[in-house]
């Protein structure tokens, strides 16, 4: 008679799983409360402050996920652009853990974030200190991630404008590349490959997958705005549907 011999395997890894999602959420809730000080302080000091210790965190947890087994990371080509001039760092968005790959390697990122993030416990205090961008109001958001792209300082945007639903990836919103222009900076893509649909849309966060989770980062070109928003917006879109079979690869491996 043959017995399943993998069952005690997946009740480990989802005990661990839901340890992780208790680690993080006391984590996240923690230093929102310790970053809660700092709005008394200058924005010059505060800022560079609170972008860092946001970084530790999140490359913290995906530490604790690898050692676990419970993630494969290949991330290492996003360390380059911590020696980069500012760049506005476009990525495609198959998973909602997204900002956590990007931001926990590229140390000094500001994101722009959907207005509702403001306004959660466990993210808001975070993002309002290390002076992340909302959307809520497009006028403020150009002019605040025209201000935030200053020397040693990158911009993430996911121009997507939500997970991704088709594959390769949405169709792009062409205010990126206004931001782009206005900033004189170049954009910087970011192809992002994931082996499970863990966090794509519809995914909840408790509903665990299979694993480990496979996540790899690569970098792509640089690609120039000072033409009209409208051809810029499109020469991303080609960019990423030429050199982007999948973003979500069940194939993928460590």
């Amino acid at each position: 008679m043959r017995t399943d011999t993998g069952w005690p395997r997946r009740l480990g890894q989802l005990c661990l799983f839901y340890l992780m999602l208790l680690w993080l959420g006391a984590m996240l809730l923690v230093g929102n409360l310790g970053l809660l000080p700092l709005l008394a302080t200058p924005r010059s000091f505060r800022e560079p402050l609170a972008q860092q210790l946001i970084s530790g965190l999140f490359r913290l947890f995906l530490w604790g996920a690898q050692r676990c087994g419970l993630m494969h990371l290949d991330l290492n080509a996003l360390d380059g652009l911590n020696q980069r001039a500012p760049l506005l760092l476009v990525a495609n968005h198959p998973s909602m853990i997204d900002v956590f790959l990007i931001v926990s390697r590229v140390h000094r990122t500001v994101c722009l974030m959907k207005a509702s993030i403001g306004a959660n416990l466990l993210l808001g205090i975070g993002a309002r200190v290390a002076g992340y961008v909302s959307n809520r109001h497009p006028d403020t958001m150009l002019r605040q991630a025209i201000r935030v792209l200053a020397p040693g300082q990158h911009l993430l945007v996911f121009p997507e404008g939500t997970r991704t639903t088709r594959q390769p990836v949405n169709i792009l919103k062409p205010g990126v590349a206004l931001i782009a222009k206005r900033a004189h900076v170049p954009l910087q893509a970011i192809f992002l490959v994931t082996n499970s649909p863990y966090l794509s849309k519809g995914w909840p966060l408790f509903r665990p997958p299979q694993f480990p989770l496979v996540y790899r980062a690569t970098l792509g070109a640089q690609l120039a705005s000072s033409g009209a928003c409208a051809e810029t917006a499109g020469s991303l879109q080609a960019y990423f549907e030429q050199h982007l079979t999948r973003s979500i690869d069940p194939s993928l491996r460590a």
